[in-house]
């Protein structure tokens, strides 16, 4: 399926491995010229070689998005290293886990510098010369917790919630624009970091996902790359569970 972005520029963060990665992958392989970034150079280089091995157009910059400036000087950079971004995909890493009785007020400060105000600083930066070019994607990379918080995971919870709010509200303002902005919220995925925690064997996991498998990272960066296509032009506030139907609400 072609998907009407061969060409178009994409910055995507926080790329150097797992669903970033695979994000980009799958953008690169619909056609999209793409930046990605990473604070490890070692990580970094090896995403953008293992990229360029299948033919894709990328380069890679060394950023750091945990933070506003960093999140805004790599869009940036993506943006002249590309002469210019039709698509961005917000992502970063996540807080530290914990609930409530662990974490002090600057806790969540830092958290919310991680997962919201990154993001926030990214979209200024890639948004108003989408609204002016009269076409562009915000695809941001968010978590299943958004809809059904994870135990342990208190700083997440509340960042990313934030960040869903966020992104809800600069949908509807862009809309008649031409830029459309949707969340991706993923579940358990066979990142590295997965596979890690659970000793290569991530059988055990599976059996908390209704479908039986933890899913492919490629799978979930198919969503990504379609969400930022020509024919996804009507969809934007969404937000998208990629779980295996792991949430059982009925929104």
């Amino acid at each position: 399926m072609d998907l009407g972005i061969s060409g178009r520029r994409a910055a995507v963060a926080a790329a150097s491995g797992g669903l970033g990665l695979a994000s980009a992958r799958a953008l690169a392989q619909a056609g999209a010229r793409v930046a990605v970034c990473g604070r490890d150079p070692e990580r970094l280089d090896a995403a953008v070689t293992g990229l360029r091995a299948t033919g894709a157009d990328v380069v890679g910059l060394r950023a750091d998005v945990s933070h506003p400036d960093g999140a805004r000087a790599f869009v940036a950079a993506a943006s002249d290293a590309l002469g210019g971004l039709d698509i961005l995909v917000p992502n970063a890493g996540g807080p530290p886990a914990g609930g409530f009785d662990d974490m002090d007020v600057d806790a969540y400060r830092a958290a919310l510098e991680l997962n919201l105000l990154s993001t926030v600083a990214m979209c200024r930066e890639a948004v108003p010369p989408m609204r002016s070019a009269g076409w562009g994607r915000v695809v941001a990379i968010t978590s299943i917790s958004v809809r059904q918080p994870i135990e342990g995971l208190i700083l997440s919870n509340t960042a990313r919630a934030g960040v869903t709010g966020f992104l809800k509200t600069l949908a509807l303002e862009v809309a008649a624009d031409g830029v459309t902005v949707n969340t991706v919220q993923p579940g358990l995925h066979a990142t590295d970091r997965l596979v890690s925690l659970h000793g290569g064997d991530t059988s055990r996991a599976a059996r908390s996902v209704p479908a039986g498998v933890v899913g492919r990272p490629e799978d979930f960066g198919a969503v990504v790359a379609f969400l930022c296509s020509d024919q996804a032009r009507f969809v934007t506030g969404a937000s998208v569970p990629v779980d295996g139907g792991a949430h059982r609400g009925l929104q």
